[in-house]
């Protein structure tokens, strides 16, 4: 299973194809591509007995390249990396990031492929691919492209628990740009997997991420905010400006505030990121055993405060 990392901080899970499977789609697309070129070239013979052998032999040569050549290429571009043996076999061309492929991927690999395909009867396609660690030939190499699979169960996606209302834009004018993708899909694991960790071990995974995150940004979280909810806050920036960035407002992806009705229901109720100070054992008398901690999601009694119009109660521990 390969996994590519969208904009979104997402992680597409997708299957490569084998060796077995591409042979197959290429020798149907090839078989078709044959028959196509023997039966226009008999007619075109046929139409043009009367001229030359020299013209005759230049019509021979741009049926070649129409056919043979341009005609992937055309299928790949319109079809979006579907050719008609792809499409047999359940396969399918796209981009590194898991995009559909353009014009210009299909023309690389279809130019590449003549060489690696026709002209050595696919013996450097199949070292590359066999050399290659997703089963890549040069001409994807040179192209950015990936043969997947497409007749794959779909996993079932995470949950990723949604920022406290209180934190909503509080990053908007963060500078995420030096954020690797590899960074952003940790803490996306992370936000998805916390209520599952013990305590001590989340906390401790959060502050480091939370580190990693603030080196990156130049940004510290702000005081008396939990790890685990400044990292789902700034993650929400993130989905929202690639949000914006594709559709052009503000809504989808975390585009807006999250309502505390919303976060009480989709986390687990109030205080799904925890208290904003490490989690200790509360005291107890000298014969009782020490309790564990309180994991993430349970309600922790908030510290009195004076009533705020403009920050909602949730039963999160407000920054002072």
């Amino acid at each position: 299973m390969s996994e590519l990392v969208t904009g979104e901080a997402v992680a597409l899970e997708l299957r490569p194809a084998k060796l077995p499977s591409r042979a197959l789609a290429v020798l149907l697309d090839l078989a078709v591509a044959v028959i196509a070129y023997i039966v226009v070239t008999i007619g075109v013979v046929a139409a043009t007995a009367s001229l030359d052998e020299a013209a005759q032999t230049a019509l021979s040569i741009a049926l070649f390249v129409l056919l043979l050549v341009g005609g992937p290429i055309a299928v790949e571009t319109l079809s979006h990396g579907r050719s008609l043996g792809k499409l047999a076999c359940g396969l399918r061309v796209v981009r590194d990031d898991g995009g559909p492929i353009r014009f210009r991927h299909a023309l690389v690999r279809g130019l590449i492929g003549v060489i690696e395909i026709l002209m050595t009867l696919g013996v450097i396609a199949v070292i590359s691919s066999l050399v290659s660690a997703r089963g890549r030939r040069l001409g994807d190499v040179f192209a950015g492209t990936l043969v997947v699979r497409e007749r794959v169960p779909v996993a079932r996606t995470g949950f990723v628990p949604p920022p406290p209302p209180w934190l909503a834009g509080r990053f908007s004018g963060l500078d995420l740009s030096a954020v690797p993708n590899d960074l952003w899909l940790a803490i996306r694991q992370y936000l998805m997997r916390m209520q599952q960790l013990d305590p001590q071990v989340g906390w401790s995974m959060a502050e480091r991420l939370a580190t990693d995150l603030a080196a990156r940004t130049g940004a510290p979280a702000p005081q008396g905010v939990p790890p685990a909810a400044y990292l789902a806050a700034v993650l929400q920036e993130r989905q929202a400006r690639e949000a914006r960035r594709a559709f052009g407002n503000g809504s989808g992806a975390g585009g807006g505030p999250v309502d505390a009705g919303d976060v009480s229901t989709a986390a687990g109720g109030p205080g799904a990121y925890g208290p904003s100070v490490m989690p200790t054992a509360a005291p107890t008398p000298p014969t009782a055993a020490p309790p564990s901690p309180a994991p993430y999601g349970t309600e922790v009694a908030p510290a009195p405060q004076t009533p705020s119009d403009d920050r909602p109660s949730t039963g999160f521990v407000p920054p002072a």
